[in-house]
């Protein structure tokens, strides 16, 4: 892979950082709860198809009292696309080089009105450069204020940078995180962005903003229902909703595409899958 310049560098930098941040804070939630499960942390490396070194990540993986099954994952990679791939790729149709840094979270909870949760962002050089990402919750048990405090948090990320932003990229969110063949969201919502390119600066200020915002609401809403008490039937409803889940990652997601494709670490890219689903 080649050497990183000041803009990877500096984006590849504040993704690990924020990573360390969830992580810390994550592993402070389930010492509240009488805990002591961590992070376990796996390097992994990647083989460009040419044979050259591809640059890699570091998956971490934590179970706990919480956090049933929760993923931190962060890499940075390069080389080139194979084969028609490219054309599918924001500026890659002619040049198949590329190069992509980037943070990607799931959340699976123990307790069902505790929601799940995903979070991503990443950015990528090709012919072109620019940032994606996003975050959206995915409640089995839906609670109005969970899901307005999160989208609120959202929005005055958005805000603070582009009025556009939020019902831009919230409707983003409603389209991209459905399942046709079940005529339903994945979730309720949030946000999802991508090919932002047009003030490298305020991007990046702008995708940094949306990680502060993930680290700020989301802990709060899971201190907030971690405690509650729920039944069996709300179990079955929570792993219901996860063979969901699991059937959107695994159909249509399209990072899941791009890991696999670009030939990362499958347990890595496969970590958003739940730890136990079911299907009626």
């Amino acid at each position: 892979m080649k050497p990183l310049d000041e803009q990877q560098q500096r984006a590849r930098t504040w993704f690990e950082s924020l990573r360390d941040a969830i992580c810390a804070e994550f592993e402070a939630i389930e010492g509240e709860a009488g805990s002591d499960a961590r992070f376990e942390y796996l390097s992994w490396d990647r083989a460009d198809p040419s044979g050259a070194p591809g640059g890699g990540g570091v998956r971490g993986v934590m179970k706990g009292k919480v956090f049933e099954k929760v993923g931190v994952n962060v890499s940075t990679v390069g080389g080139a696309f194979e084969g028609e791939f490219a054309k599918t790729i924001h500026g890659a149709g002619e040049d198949p080089s590329f190069f992509a840094t980037g943070i990607s979270l799931v959340a699976h909870m123990a307790n069902p009105h505790v929601p799940a949760v995903h979070m991503n962002t990443r950015f990528l050089v090709t012919t072109k450069r620019w940032f994606g990402g996003g975050a959206d919750l995915n409640p089995p048990l839906p609670i109005a204020e969970d899901t307005d405090a999160f989208h609120a948090a959202l929005k005055a990320a958005c805000d603070a940078h582009d009025p556009t932003h939020y019902p831009r990229f919230k409707q983003w969110a409603d389209e991209y995180f459905y399942i046709p063949h079940r005529k339903v969201h994945r979730g309720v919502g949030g946000i999802f962005y991508d090919h932002l390119e047009s003030d490298w600066e305020a991007d990046f200020a702008f995708t940094q903003d949306v990680g502060r915002a993930f680290l700020d609401i989301f802990p709060r809403i899971v201190r907030r229902r971690m405690g509650l008490a729920f039944s069996e039937a709300d179990l079955v409803q929570q792993r219901e909703w996860r063979g969901r889940y699991a059937e959107f990652n695994l159909i249509y997601d399209r990072g899941t595409l791009f890991g696999l494709k670009t030939g990362g670490n499958v347990d890595a890219i496969l970590m958003s899958l739940p730890p136990v689903a079911a299907w009626a």
